[in-house]
């Protein structure tokens, strides 16, 4: 009965490890974090934004925020009027829900004409390695799946006993 608990325990580690394997926070800016002078485009350049990472937008509470926006409100730098569709925390996290083109401005007067906006692409899945990395990239993650599985099916294992 044991051996049986441990195996569907592990079956199910296994089906989620992946989701938990694959998703990525971004720290928007780096170590510079959401304030003026940064070029994000310049920062998002290179970075692959797949649905389920998330964006960290971190900066001094009062001094910016974060409103999403669409693409005629990002090229125009246009603030929505209503707040409610704003982040002011200083620490505001964003999914990523979907793929699709994502649009970012701080709602703060001139800090948007002054660049401090972000667009990204944001894709489904991660596209295949190429070729010659494949082996390295399967290998890490296959490695990691396998030791999640057994760190959480010991864990499973004590709570149930």
């Amino acid at each position: 009965m044991a051996v049986h608990r441990l195996l569907v325990v592990f079956a199910i580690v296994a089906a989620i490890a992946p989701e938990i394997s694959f998703a990525t926070e971004f720290k928007v800016g780096g170590d510079e974090g959401w304030k003026l002078g940064v070029n994000y485009q310049d920062w998002a350049k290179g970075k692959q934004f797949i649905v389920g990472d998330t964006l960290v937008f971190n900066y001094k509470t009062g001094a910016h925020s974060v409103y999403k926006v669409n693409g005629t409100d990002f090229q125009n730098c246009n603030v929505p009027s209503n707040k409610s569709l704003g982040s002011f925390t200083g620490n505001d996290t964003i999914k990523l829900a979907a793929a699709g083109n994502k649009w970012y401005i701080c709602g703060i007067s001139g800090h948007c004409e002054g660049g401090q906006k972000l667009n990204i692409t944001v894709l489904e899945s991660a596209p295949a390695p190429s070729p010659s990395s494949a082996p390295i990239l399967c290998a890490k993650e296959t490695i990691f799946q396998i030791l999640l599985g057994i760190i959480l099916s010991i864990v499973a294992m004590i709570m149930v006993n």
